[in-house]
């Protein structure tokens, strides 16, 4: 299909989910994909199976919340495939269920600084190296919790919610930089994590389902697509965008 051929993309928390399936699916369209994570074994079997069909990919360890790791992560892709042409900011942890009133300090400060300064240092070095080629393409993950209220997440919630307002910005500033900056917002997606979830409370899965207009959750391979969408030339004239994919769930 090569909507993605020649184009060098990193993609952060690649070792399972979103992140997975959608390396994979760059990788099927022609990318060169850097696989970064903390998660070594997922990432090398992420690796792996991109190598299996014959693309070509490199785990670099890094933990996004550090400025020195990110910056590493950009130099060793340039190094490896000779620059950066696209980036999906995909890290991120939900972090554990309190009441404002009662959520512990130290893991606020630990959502904020792996969702919302993550993304901000990614975009941040990702940028800089893209103002020294002919522009890039950068996808954020948000969530369906970055438009709406999100109860006992609230640390989540705030991180999503600032991830689009972050995306939008920076699309604003460097839109005639050549380089366009958008966001995913997913619902409620079925990953191996929700299947970890749902198979201990398997009267949340109706539930849920109930909720969504589409009766259904939605797939790994859709979110990816979007993404390859939002990377690729055939979204030329999109910046600025925050796409929700939940079957409706938040119309």
């Amino acid at each position: 299909m090569d909507r993605l051929k020649n184009k060098v993309i990193i993609v952060t928390g690649g070792s399972s989910g979103l992140g997975r399936a959608s390396a994979i699916a760059f990788a099927l369209e022609g990318a060169d994909v850097v696989v970064a994570d903390l998660n070594e074994i997922g990432a090398a079997e992420t690796v792996k199976t991109i190598a299996g069909s014959g693309g070509r990919a490199l785990f670099i360890k890094a933990d996004v919340s550090k400025a020195n790791d990110v910056e590493a992560l950009i130099k060793g892709t340039v190094s490896q495939f000779g620059g950066l042409n696209c980036a999906l900011n995909n890290a991120g942890i939900e972090g554990p269920a309190f009441l404002i009133g009662q959520y512990p300090e130290d893991e606020w400060d630990r959502v904020i600084s792996i969702n919302q300064k993550g993304v901000m240092l990614c975009m941040k070095y990702e940028i800089e190296q893209m103002l020294t080629q002919e522009g890039g393409t950068i996808v954020n993950i948000s969530s369906g919790a970055g438009i709406r209220g999100l109860p006992y997440q609230s640390a989540y919630s705030t991180s999503k919610h600032a991830i689009i307002g972050l995306s939008r910005t920076a699309a604003v500033e460097y839109a005639k930089k050549g380089i366009r900056i958008n966001t995913i917002c997913p619902g409620f997606i079925d990953t191996g994590l929700t299947r970890i979830v749902l198979n201990k409370k398997p009267h949340l899965e109706e539930k849920q389902k109930k909720l969504i207009p589409m009766g259904r959750f939605g797939r790994e391979e859709e979110v990816a697509e979007a993404a390859t969408w939002l990377l690729s030339d055939a979204s030329s004239f999109v910046t600025g965008h925050a796409l929700i994919i939940d079957g409706g769930a938040s119309a």
